[in-house]
């Protein structure tokens, strides 16, 4: 990454903050603080967020985000004076603008495509793979994370699948143990 890190462009992305600086509530907490991660989570994803803005100005193709780095930008687009009149015009020198699928099958392979070529593009310019917790395989990107949805924790109880069967699986084991020892008894 060497090479990448003399351009003018990775050096301002790699020295911009997103959100006022002296924030106490800064944009790596609030970032965490809605898709419950840790800050050290969310710090990687907007260092991956650069990687792919990085990307956007510099590949002679569209490219497209995973779900994570997607976050990031809807979050940073609704700081919307310092998106359009700081970052794209001072720190990207263009407009970035982010567009949405329309659904359907054609827009499907589309962005299936679009996410490989994206995957490609970012192995040649950065000389290693997207990490996989960030950015996952694109049956995982179009097939699972799309079906994410926004809940309240103050309002809804949330477990974890695997735990969850898991405590099942214990409470049905510790059922038929129980049945046995009362048959053996009795």
């Amino acid at each position: 990454m060497s090479a990448l890190a003399d351009t003018d462009l990775w050096r301002r992305l790699e020295g911009y903050t997103i959100g006022p600086v002296d924030a106490e509530f800064t944009f790596a907490a609030r970032l965490a603080r809605e898709n419950r991660w840790t800050v050290e989570h969310a710090e990687a994803v907007i260092h991956e967020y650069k990687r792919f803005c990085y990307l956007a100005c510099t590949a002679e193709h569209e490219v497209t985000p995973s779900d994570a780095v997607d976050q990031v930008w809807h979050l940073h687009l609704t700081f919307s004076r310092e998106y359009w009149g700081e970052f794209c015009p001072t720190v990207l020198g263009m407009d970035l603008h982010h567009g949405p699928t329309a659904g359907g099958t054609v827009e499907r392979t589309r962005y299936y495509d679009q996410y490989a070529q994206t995957f490609r593009s970012y192995e040649r310019t950065f000389g290693e793979p997207p990490p996989a917790d960030i950015w996952p395989s694109a049956g995982r990107r179009f097939g699972v994370d799309p079906k994410s949805l926004r809940i309240n924790p103050h309002d809804v109880m949330i477990l974890d699948r695997r735990l969850a069967i898991l405590g099942a699986v214990g409470w049905v084991t510790l059922g038929i143990a129980i049945a046995v020892v009362i048959g053996v008894i009795f």
